[in-house]
């Protein structure tokens, strides 16, 4: 039995305008949810002094609400086709909106990471929920604009959240970061519940138990091991067995839904080879997109001195240019569809990428924005394209399940992105330091000499540190070139990853793309 079509702009309608009232209250949420995750990163450290706690400890809450958010996004084309996308996203709303007021009254590290849970339930959802149903409000031959409008928030929320995070805890406090959700949670909710319009629900679904609780333990145990294997250790027992036990939960989880026959989120879907090629790509995309999001704001605050607002500057331009070109993007692709933007996308990427492996301590800073400007360009032209065709070919009451396994995708690809990056990172500076320290050891003919040299410059300079000094301030340099130069190495890795795309490129032709989706309306008919 499937769902009705939502009178007013099918998809697949031939005519019908955007319902622009309903894209903005739905873009509120997404881009909420997404600014949150970059928005508390800047202030941990406060937070880590104000309760007492340690590194490993404050971290809980960014993984906390990585995780939950890992675990609900699974299940939200179940909860969209039973009690209503409408229902579901308003509920995510204000979900997120007291978990936010929570975490704002927060009196301990504990009670945080508790109030941190409750928001990420409703954060978690708000994507795929969003995303579903502005492929149902909108027509086919529009959902391409529709797509790179929406598709703002994923590039411009994380690159402006540093700069607002720096702003309000600069000059407010740490509380503001979460209270200034409050309002606008509320009039989000309020305008939703007047303006959106309701999906006919279908009260035959069964609530998939089995699939719920494998799915769920298994993303759980996956992202887990993926957000702490750099301080565990990828070889120890505890991140092995996590990855392990992970791997058999998922593998258990794929084979039960394949064989019930309401699953709470269809494998099938992966036999369309439109949308898995699609996913493929934006997983690899992602990585792409956090190798820049993740390592550029440790080279501009650790290498450069800037401070997080200034980074967030420096940054700033690269979201706007992205952001700008998404719509542009998305009325490009109703005319041509994605492989021609994708060529010119991945182009510019691979390009970009490969120049930000010269990346060192004397790169120029008008440099640095000018390759990330550029880069953004390419990554606004694609992202969004990409994914509006795997999704395209789906029939409207299967885009639940479809938006959620996207989501899930970039989930996991986000955190395997970062934590392979940074595994490449850390391997690549300690080979780097290694092999410069060589060349100042004591061992070394010219060493001692060169130490000496510097000790008497820093005492003529008032500054009396002596042979142990200079020979400290020589490795705090090694260790600050080293790291400049992984980063690069990271970025030509980036860029090999990225290269992958190339191949699956083709089979999102726009000859491809339409025949996919007829052979797909005909297969659920």
């Amino acid at each position: 039995m499937s769902a009705k079509i939502q009178p007013g702009a099918p998809p697949g309608a031939p005519g019908g305008g955007i319902p622009w009232p309903s894209m903005f209250i739905l873009i509120a949420g997404g881009f909420m949810a997404i600014l949150d995750g970059s928005i508390v990163n800047v202030a941990l450290p406060k937070m880590m002094a104000i309760f007492s706690v340690s590194t490993d400890k404050i971290q809980w809450v960014m993984t906390a609400y990585l995780l939950m958010s890992g675990v609900v996004i699974p299940v939200t084309g179940y909860l969209g086709e039973r009690f209503g996308y409408k229902r579901l996203y308003i509920a995510s709303l204000l979900a997120f909106t007291l978990g936010s007021a929570l975490c704002a009254l927060a009196w301990s590290n504990t009670s945080l990471v508790a109030f941190r849970v409750i928001q990420a339930v409703g954060g978690g959802m708000m994507i795929p929920v969003s995303m579903a149903t502005i492929f149902r409000i909108v027509p086919r031959n529009k959902m391409g604009m529709a797509m790179g409008v929406w598709g703002i928030t994923a590039m411009l929320a994380p690159a402006i959240g540093p700069t607002t995070g720096g702003y309000l805890v600069d000059n407010f406090s740490w509380h503001s970061i979460f209270t200034i959700n409050i309002p606008i949670g509320i009039v989000a909710s309020l305008l939703a519940w007047l303006i959106l319009k309701e999906n006919p629900v279908r009260r035959d679904l069964k609530f998939d138990v089995p699939g719920f609780v494998l799915s769920g333990i298994g993303c759980f145990l996956l992202l887990l091991a993926l957000s702490q294997g750099q301080d565990k250790g990828w070889t120890s027992q505890y991140i092995i067995t996590l990855f392990t036990t992970a791997f058999f939960l998922l593998l258990l989880f794929v084979l039960w839904e394949l064989q019930i026959p309401q699953p709470m989120l269809d494998i099938r879907l992966l036999v369309n080879p439109v949308f898995s090629a699609s996913l493929v790509i934006t997983a690899i995309m992602t990585v792409g997109l956090f190798s820049v999001i993740f390592m550029i704001p440790i080279y501009a605050q650790n290498l450069m001195g800037l401070t997080p607002m200034q980074t967030g500057l420096m940054m700033m331009p690269m979201a706007i240019t992205s952001g700008l070109l998404m719509p542009i993007s998305g009325r490009l692709y109703d005319r041509v569809g994605a492989f021609p933007l994708a060529v010119v996308g991945i182009t510019i990427l691979l390009i970009t990428t490969y120049m930000l492996r010269l990346i060192s301590l004397d790169t120029n800073y008008h440099w640095l924005q000018a390759v990330l400007i550029v880069r953004a360009g390419g990554m606004g032209l694609m992202m969004m394209p990409i994914s509006t065709a795997g999704l395209g070919t789906i029939p409207q009451r299967l885009t639940g399940a479809a938006t959620a396994l996207n989501n899930l995708v970039r989930q996991i690809s986000a955190s395997l992105g970062i934590a392979f990056l940074t595994w490449v990172m850390v391997r690549q500076q300690a080979i780097h330091a290694s092999v410069m320290a060589d060349g100042v050891s004591w061992l070394s003919p010219t060493a001692p000499s060169v130490i000496d040299r510097l000790a008497a410059q820093m005492a003529a300079a008032g500054i009396p540190a002596g042979t142990k000094g200079a020979s400290a301030l020589i490795y705090s340099s090694i260790q600050q070139h080293s790291m400049a130069t992984a980063m690069g190495d990271a970025f030509l890795v980036a860029t090999g990853i990225s290269l992958l795309i190339v191949p699956l490129l083709f089979l999102l032709s726009k000859r491809r793309v339409e025949a996919r989706r007829e052979i797909e309306l005909k297969r659920y008919a």
